[in-house]
């Protein structure tokens, strides 16, 4: 589809590879995928991408193994391919040719290490006395020197990248909060997500037409930006091609999330969100003194996802969004009772084009499950706007705040932390901007967050009783018993009492 737009040919390589893997499993997968896959989409002679292509269909055949579920014993869902990481300059303190050899010498006056000499009237740096301070970049009147930094390791907030003694990029699984920043970031693409996509190919297939179990795919809100070339109720049909029996809202469970954290809110005074599993995580993991705050309320995934396993028991849900987050989630207690695989908006669109679903082309499927605040938790202050509404109703005062990234989660923590902060709430987004430009999302940017407005104008007479109400009747519990029900983590923070509202 010509007008399908991808941010970068780094996503069209992993696009071509799921494509081809999907089309393969359909004829009967054999270990021939390792050889044709990678000589169909790189056919040469002449190398397109790297030094030869050899080296292309290597990469690509590593590229193959995570769109094959990758490393088994690696719990992480973010890999690196090494032979693929070889690009990148070394990090550090570099000085560029445009030093004049100037005499005042402040570069080296402010640093404080002693690092920099002149040698020949030039700066010289030490990378043995270096700490990247910084401190000479902002002194060079001429911007003669620069922090030089590689992009995955600039991007990851969490400080889990380094690199190695081969150059080679490396995640420490003890600091890395599975966001997928650097996913995005990589120029060459050597560091991916694994897929599950053979999982849900399997869920589907074994369903016989949906005869066995019924299969049920979530869509994240962020979804209504993404497939720009249809609109989201021909996405729905099309869905239902490939052989989902329903697609329902994961914006239901957003109201049900919405309505759990207002009445925690209410009585236990100071909270943070429990929705992006990767701001959990980075909470547990830098700031565990701020554990007890975190919502015991589930995500709006797990949270849907008990809604449709407590009227459906034999269900199957596959939840497609935006994030590499939701694909670890889904793994821990909590949650993987009530999703059983995790697919992304760049594996659903290869899904559609490997069995040549052109979606532009079908009727619409209405999609009408959940409510404005429910559908605007894919942007930034989505969560916040809403907390605000169902506190004033509720009779007390809420002070959200919304956190945008890593970096602006770390100000606003680090405030509470010390008991400076004004907020009471505390939405934490590991994405900037939000869900909308999740890691695996087709494309990103400011149209995305106009999308998602409007998609969320259209639900204006929705309510998010209306969801509570339906979760209720279900007979679906917010929290499990003995647990705390906080699907997106691994913490051991005590389980919050049941709310009461204040008058």
């Amino acid at each position: 589809m010509e007008n399908r737009l991808f941010d970068t040919a780094v996503q069209e390589l992993k696009y071509k590879v799921l494509v081809e893997l999907i089309r393969a499993y359909d004829k009967g997968l054999d270990n021939n995928i390792y050889h044709e896959i990678p000589i169909k989409i790189m056919p040469g002679p002449k190398a397109s991408l790297r030094c030869c292509v050899y080296k292309e269909r290597a990469i690509l055949q590593e590229r193959l193994k995570l769109a094959m579920g990758g490393d088994k014993t690696n719990p992480n869902v973010v890999e690196v391919i090494d032979i693929a990481c070889d690009e990148c300059p070394v990090d550090g303190i570099f000085v560029t040719p445009a030093c004049r050899g100037c005499i005042s010498h402040r570069c080296a006056e402010v640093c404080p290490r002693g690092a920099i000499s002149i040698v020949d009237k030039r700066s010289v740096v030490d990378k043995s006395k270096c700490i990247e301070c910084g401190k000479c970049t902002e002194a060079c009147p001429y911007n003669a020197i620069i922090l030089q930094k590689r992009p995955c390791v600039r991007s990851c907030k969490a400080g889990a990248i380094k690199v190695d003694e081969d150059k080679k990029a490396v995640i420490d699984n003890d600091k890395c909060v599975g966001c997928g920043a650097c996913v995005y970031q990589c120029p060459f693409g050597a560091i991916s997500d694994k897929s599950y996509v053979l999982d849900a190919l399997d869920i589907i297939k074994n369903s016989d037409g949906n005869k066995n179990y019924k299969v049920y795919a979530l869509i994240a809100p962020a979804i209504v930006a993404q497939f720009n070339y249809a609109r989201i109720e021909q996405i729905v049909t099309g869905m239902h091609k490939l052989g989902f029996h329903q697609v329902i809202e994961t914006a239901l469970g957003a109201d049900l999330t919405l309505a759990h954290e207002a009445e925690e809110l209410a009585e236990r005074g100071t909270l943070t969100s429990s929705c992006c599993p990767s701001f959990v995580k980075y909470v547990e993991k830098n700031f565990p003194d701020l554990v007890k705050y975190i919502s015991s309320t589930p995500s709006p995934m797990v949270m849907a996802g008990k809604l449709i396993k407590a009227l459906d028991p034999t269900g199957k849900v596959i939840f497609v969004g935006p994030c590499t987050s939701k694909k670890f989630e889904y793994k821990q207690e909590g949650a993987k009772d009530y999703i059983d695989c995790v697919l992304s908006f760049e594996e659903l669109q290869a899904f559609l084009d490997a069995r040549d679903v052109d979606v532009s082309t079908l009727e619409d499927t209405v999609l009408d499950n959940a409510s404005y605040y429910g559908r605007i938790f894919a942007r930034s202050g989505g969560l916040t706007e809403g907390v605000a509404k169902m506190a004033k109703d509720m009779g007390f005062d809420a002070k959200p705040v919304a956190m945008s990234g890593l970096e602006e989660c770390r100000k606003q923590l680090l405030m509470l932390k010390v008991g400076k902060s004004p907020f009471n709430f505390f939405e934490g987004m590991a994405c900037e901007g939000g869900c909308v430009n999740g890691a695996l999302c087709l494309h990103h940017g400011p149209k995305s967050l106009t999308d998602v407005n409007k998609y969320g104008e259209l639900a204006r007479e929705k309510s998010v009783e209306n969801s509570v109400k339906l979760f209720k009747l279900s007979g679906a519990k917010a929290h499990d018993d003995g647990a705390a029900g906080e699907a997106a983590a691994t913490s051991d923070k005590p389980a919050a009492k049941k709310p009461t509202k204040k008058k």
